[in-house]
């Protein structure tokens, strides 16, 4: 089974610029995984989402990449997946694009 979780969006404290310190910033987050289902064995998607949230508002990471490898740790911690993708969006850091980082 695949999950995907699309246009996770929420604000919370990323980046290196003094303001990105100060005042939170919207955030969008895009995931993708693959796990072994079985009656007895499932991943609670709503679940994964909060942990999502929860952890980047806590965090409060100063660079993408940072945030990427601490959810990718977390979650291959976590759950018996594979195939992790991960995409974190700045839609409004940049007045004339979204800034995306993927793995």
């Amino acid at each position: 089974m695949k999950i995907e979780i699309n246009n996770l969006t929420f604000k919370c404290i990323i980046g290196i610029l003094d303001f990105e310190r100060i005042k939170k910033q919207r955030v969008i987050l895009n995931i993708s995984f693959e796990y072994l289902f079985t009656k007895d064995m499932f991943i609670d998607y709503a679940e994964v989402s909060s942990l999502l949230k929860s952890t980047m508002k806590t965090q409060k990471f100063l660079l993408l990449e940072d945030a990427i490898l601490y959810i990718e740790n977390l979650l291959l911690h976590i759950y018996p997946i594979t195939n992790l993708q991960i995409k974190i969006s700045k839609p409004d850091i940049l007045k004339d694009c979204i800034v995306t980082l993927s793995n």
